[in-house]
């Protein structure tokens, strides 16, 4: 491994600062999505723990889903609003490091969690008698392990190459966050390597959650088409729009962001991409299967009731 020869003890983070006249409004947007995506995300844990109706393997997992976006909306949101009151925003070596980790952990796993998700719809729908064999709680458990286990792995081996890197130039990161192509292009070593090993990771992940995916949607396509009934269609189908919705914002702008040959993109572009897989869909994603979920709508009124009344 390349010994860490880095001269920089410190990075400034750029943020949107080349838009001074946006501060204002850009802070209050920023704080208003990361309060709504904590208070968003932490209603659905809480709902999906306490209701008993919600004990199945489909919220298990959007339980996890939610905690996965708390931590990685948590690892951007606090640096970035404090790029707009801050004259200068500085993040130690160690820090940006460790927010780089963390974030690496949590994207990384939110991918293989939304495979899992569609391996779940797959045998609800495709093999609804054996559902409850197949899908038990241990395997629900080891499945989400090993989506922790890939984030954890994947990140080691790209933050251990990136923070070996020498820095000893610029520390001025422009953009909102520890990334990989603002991380890349500041070092001073030769990053071949590095950038190598980054999309050989990112597309083996990348592609193969998102074929299981994309197969687990094509066979649950052709398994509602043969159910009789336009009114069993539609419950089939709604089952599974939610967690469609997710997979198709976040594999997008995941894809443009790192599956990509060079940067050929303005970095404005880059940021704002970033903002929606970091922030955004954070928030979205309660909002989707809330408001597109009779049984967790359902579960905030009991819940609700139960909070109003003391019962």
């Amino acid at each position: 491994m390349k010994q860490n020869h880095t001269s920089v003890t410190e990075f400034i983070l750029v943020g949107f600062m080349d838009h001074p006249d946006l501060r204002v409004p850009l802070f209050f947007l920023f704080l208003i999505i990361y309060v709504a995506t904590l208070v968003g995300n932490l209603g659905i844990i809480i709902v999906t723990s306490v209701d008993a109706q919600l004990h199945t393997p489909m919220y298990f997992f959007l339980r996890n889903l939610s905690i996965i976006d708390i931590g990685y909306s948590t690892a951007i949101a606090p640096k970035l609003l404090k790029t707009f009151v801050a004259e200068k925003t500085t993040i130690s070596f160690k820090g940006c490091t460790v927010q780089f980790f963390f974030l690496a952990v949590f994207i990384t796993t939110e991918v293989c969690l939304l495979a899992v998700m569609a391996y779940d719809r797959f045998t609800a729908i495709c093999n609804p008698l054996l559902y409850f064999a197949i899908m038990s709680r241990k395997h629900c458990t080891i499945l989400v392990v090993v989506a922790y286990v890939c984030g954890i792995t994947s990140s080691i081996l790209q933050t251990s190459f990136i923070f070996t890197l020498s820095f000893c130039s610029s520390n001025i990161i422009n953009h909102f966050f520890c990334d990989v192509p603002p991380m890349l292009k500041l070092s001073c070593s030769d990053t071949h390597v590095t950038h190598t090993v980054h999309f050989i990771l990112s597309t083996i992940i990348g592609l193969t959650t998102f074929l299981i995916v994309l197969v687990s949607y094509i066979a649950i396509l052709f398994a509602i088409l043969r159910i009789s009934s336009a009114q069993g269609r539609y419950k089939a189908f709604s089952t599974c729009s939610s967690h469609l919705i997710t997979v198709i914002i976040f594999y997008g702008t995941i894809f443009f962001m790192y599956i990509r040959p060079g940067s050929s993109f303005p970095k404005d572009q880059d940021k704002i991409v970033s903002v929606f897989y970091t922030l955004v869909i954070s928030l979205l994603n309660p909002l989707i299967y809330s408001l597109r979920n009779k049984d967790v709508k359902d579960a905030f009124a009991r819940t609700a009731e139960k909070v109003i009344f003391f019962k």
